[in-house]
């Protein structure tokens, strides 16, 4: 928005153009504070920081190579500080190409379950700070009773989740009575916008004058 060729010079009509009167700096003020309006106001489609935390969630699941499920997770200090991301893979130094991913087989080894890491816990062991007592973890899945524990265990004190979809599975209902007992609260996100999209080319399709 351009500011218009002739913006009003008498706000204060006690203004006489001389510049040590007081009303002269008054109308300056308010000359100043118009066009500021008209040219420096900010953004009102930026992301809150709810849903920047939950995006960053979603956004790492897309690092993780399960052809099934991927799931991510964010950790944030009371701060507003992410102190730690992950999502489901396998261990450091466990090949990915010599483990299975299948959900099913004959023999439970030949699932991906007795190998993986869940996001919760590669949130948790890539944090960035001395510990995560007293955050947040924002995560894609209700997590499961084991995460359940590794939450209740680091400190974290809320679990903001996206799906509960497998809400009536021995490990889930696990994990609701684990956060009830130890007094984690959990709530499921409600975001304001069902889709975030990040386009790499945005940075270009506005010019500007000066470099940022």
């Amino acid at each position: 928005m351009s500011t218009p060729k002739h913006p009003p010079k008498a706000i204060n009509p006690g203004c006489v153009g001389t510049q040590g009167c007081a009303a002269h700096v008054a109308c300056i003020a308010n000359n100043t504070r118009y066009a500021c309006e008209m040219i420096c106001k900010k953004r009102d489609d930026y992301l809150e920081w709810p849903e920047y935390f939950m995006a960053v969630a979603f956004l790492s699941a897309q690092r993780s190579k399960d052809p099934n499920s991927q799931v991510g997770a964010c950790i944030v200090n009371s701060e507003k500080k992410i102190v730690g991301i992950g999502y489901n893979g396998m261990p450091n130094g466990c090949s990915d190409d010599l483990l299975p991913w299948t959900r099913t087989a004959d023999n439970k080894l030949n699932t991906k379950y007795p190998y993986v890491c869940h996001a919760e816990l590669n949130a948790i062991m890539n944090k960035n700070s001395a510990d995560v007592k007293g955050c947040s973890i924002y995560v894609a899945l209700f997590p499961c009773n084991e995460c359940a524990k590794l939450i209740i265990q680091a400190g974290i004190k809320e679990v903001i989740f996206m799906s509960d979809k497998y809400h009536d599975t021995p490990e889930m209902m696990a994990a609701r009575r684990l956060f009830d007992l130890a007094g984690i609260l959990y709530r499921k996100f409600k975001p304001k916008c069902s889709k975030i999209t990040i386009d790499f080319d945005s940075i270009n399709s506005k010019p500007s004058q000066k470099p940022l």
